[in-house]
């Protein structure tokens, strides 16, 4: 998950202008993230067969990345994606493209609190705050608050660019994630002997929103773009980032499968025996995710609510740390009574990744270059991809509503 207000790295690279390796690295940071933990469990909500649509959906995802890079061309003050929603729908566009990324970024904020406390669960399962005889608090709930507790501090800073380099770590720890898994498989006694099945077809929507989540990194798209010393790489860039980052999630996956079979948990570290190293090495690494990446998501959304302030507020230095506060309290409230990691995220995907990764370019490139004048296969191409997010959006949302009614 990324946002273009969360780069300083990028905007440090704009500056100077990035070479075609950091632009490779800055891509694939972009889109390397917390859906490697759930990508197991989608390929096991779906079967083997969904994987026909996990290529399909880094085909599109690609395209559309290609399209964002083309609407910018047209307009040399296009900067970021709000810009081209800006240029394509004028300031309505643009509002309703911050309010949709910024509901994106609030939700997977509360996805990184249970993140955390899942996976702390997992390290001390007998873990519990006790108050007296008047109040017990379990293992789940208490590690939210412990979390919000160690989050406190990030969320008071307004300048977080030293959290935004700790951050851009997330490629080689995901890659460290990746080789635990495998060590657990190879040296932990559990093996490779699972078959997993062909296909499930009541799981396909939970799968093929979870797989949408993998590639939800297009609004920081523009920022790489405009960083790039030498523009005409960009291609290769992109390209470059969705095969490292298309072969890491398709290993995860593929090996987390055949190690746990149907038995994946929605997050693969609660699969790992905590015993091993290796798992051990796993487990602590997911762990830094949410302390390095929570403050960075939920900066653009502090701001946005700072820029509808008066003049009087939005430079206020107290008013800026209640607004801060009051996101961390909240994200933290609806952590605590919700504990469906899954659930959350297949939300995310199937209704705003799908929105900022699909149906936005395409909209967003149609209306700008005039091309919904003229029937063509560009045209069917770009309904197609609008058709597929709107049909997917739809059943991952009903399934993932459903799930968590009957789970309730």
């Amino acid at each position: 998950m990324a946002s273009e207000s969360n780069t300083p790295l990028l905007a440090q690279s704009q500056r100077e202008g990035s070479s075609f390796l950091k632009a490779c690295f800055n891509g694939t940071n972009a889109f390397l993230g917390i859906g490697l933990l759930t990508v197991p469990y989608a390929l096991s909500s779906g079967g083997w067969l969904s994987l026909v649509l996990f290529f399909l959906i880094t085909i599109m995802t690609f395209y559309t990345g290609i399209l964002l890079k083309t609407c910018m061309d047209t307009d040399p003050t296009i900067k970021s994606y709000l810009d081209i929603a800006e240029r394509a729908f004028g300031k309505k566009g643009r509002i309703i493209v911050m309010i949709i990324m910024n509901s994106e970024l609030y939700l997977v904020a509360i996805g990184l609190m249970i993140l955390e406390s899942d996976n702390l669960r997992k390290l001390f399962p007998n873990f519990m705050i006790k108050i007296g005889d008047l109040l017990v608090i379990e293992g789940r709930q208490s590690f939210v608050l412990i979390t919000a507790l160690v989050i406190l501090p990030s969320m008071m800073l307004t300048e977080l660019s030293i959290l935004s380099y700790v951050s851009a770590t997330g490629v080689f720890s995901c890659l460290i994630i990746l080789g635990s898994i495998f060590c657990v498989g190879v040296f932990g006694g559990v093996g490779f002997h699972e078959k997993g099945s062909l296909v499930k077809v009541s799981g396909l929507p939970t799968a093929v929103s979870l797989y949408i989540v993998c590639f939800a990194g297009h609004p920081v798209i523009p920022s790489i773009y405009t960083s790039m010393k030498n523009k005409h790489q960009f291609s290769q860039v992109l390209l470059f980032s969705f095969v490292l980052t298309t072969l890491t999630y398709l290993l995860t996956s593929c090996v987390s499968y055949v190690m746990y079979g149907d038995s994946v948990e929605s997050q693969i570290t609660l699969n790992l025996p905590t015993k091993l190293i290796s798992s051990q090495v796993a487990i602590y690494t997911t762990l830094l995710i949410p302390v390095t990446r929570y403050a960075l998501m939920l900066t653009p959304v502090a701001n946005a609510i700072e820029g509808g302030l008066s003049i009087d507020y939005k430079n206020s230095r107290k008013v800026q740390l209640l607004v801060r506060f009051v996101l961390l309290v909240s994200t933290t409230m609806i952590a605590y009574v919700f504990p469906y990691f899954e659930n959350l995220m297949a939300i995310v995907g199937s209704i705003f990744v799908a929105l900022g990764s699909f149906v936005l370019p395409c909209l967003c490139y149609l209306k700008i270059s005039s091309s919904y004048e003229r029937w063509n296969f560009e045209l069917v191409g770009n309904v197609v991809i609008i058709l597929f997010a709107t049909l997917a959006g739809i059943l991952g949302s009903y399934s993932s509503i459903a799930e968590l009614v009957h789970n309730y």
